[in-house]
């Protein structure tokens, strides 16, 4: 039966969710249990992409990009692959009626981590932050409002920036992957070879006006079958910056900051308890 084989492809998905993302799983936890898988099947679309960039360095990875494109479209003609991360994505696009182009700017951006090395412009990084981040909160913002089209121009901007906050600390985070490793420099005017405090700090500073207008413009006017999932999404980010902040520029390269487990579960909690005092 097909359902059934749907059912397995979604589970597939939240696995993928589950080992690759603890923490982003935790928040999809939260959510209400209808929209949950379909968050699940947009995080294994984007970390699979993001994985052929990232990760598979002994492979073509521009021919694994341009086969991973190719079996998305074809499942989504056809309303079934047997890669069932594709399948699993291809349901939620049909029945939300994502539209093409945010899959199509997700893809452009993944793609320019084949090739391109460095931001040097704003206009370049906000393109990719764009694509890389902020579709992707469009996308599931498509599942948050399930089809109300008021709610989600009320809200997409806000979503955008959320999207582009989480990008940002992941960048700061990963500054020596990214610059060591992978040869990347997304932060453009800043020589991360030489950061210095006050470049840091212009990153924080942009960060927090990107969390502070999603918080008041966004988060708080969630569904509420949205509204908790996404509130621990950001109070685990911003927990991340705040620990950010605290390490000074010249050892940031040399420092992989992390949430441990008994953090998370703390945060639950007294997230929880905002939340259910309507406090948040």
């Amino acid at each position: 039966m097909k359902e059934l084989f749907d059912s397995v492809s979604n589970d597939c998905s939240k696995l993928v969710t589950k080992k690759y993302s603890t923490s982003f799983s935790l928040a999809v936890k939260m959510l209400s249990p209808k929209i949950r898988a379909d968050i699940y099947n947009i995080y294994g679309f984007v970390r699979f992409a993001d994985e052929i960039v990232d990760t598979f360095h002994n492979f073509d990875k521009e021919v694994l990009m341009e086969h991973f494109e190719r079996d998305y479209y074809l499942a989504k003609k056809q309303g079934i692959s047997l890669n069932p991360i594709l399948n699993s994505f291809q349901q939620t696009v049909n029945k939300y009626n994502i539209p093409d182009e945010m899959v199509q700017v997700f893809l452009k951006s993944m793609k320019a981590d084949l090739y391109k090395t460095e931001y040097h412009t704003k206009e370049e990084y906000d393109v990719y932050i764009y694509g890389s981040a902020d579709v992707v909160g469009l996308m599931c913002l498509k599942v948050f409002v399930d089809g109300d089209d008021k709610r989600f121009d009320e809200l997409k901007h806000a979503a955008m920036r959320l999207g582009s906050a989480f990008q940002k600390v992941n960048f700061l985070r990963d500054l020596k992957d990214d610059y060591e490793v992978l040869n990347r420099t997304y932060f453009p005017n800043i020589d991360l070879g030489k950061l210095d405090q006050v470049s840091k700090q212009l990153i924080i500073d942009e960060i927090e006006s990107d969390f502070n207008f999603a918080f008041k413009n966004g988060i708080l006017k969630l569904p509420v079958e949205a509204k908790f999932g996404v509130y621990i999404a950001f109070r685990y980010y911003r927990r991340l910056l705040k620990k950010l902040k605290k390490v000074p520029s010249e050892k940031i390269m040399d420092t992989r900051i992390r949430i441990s487990n008994s953090m998370k579960i703390n945060l639950l909690a007294r997230s929880y308890v905002k939340y259910k005092l309507n406090i948040i």
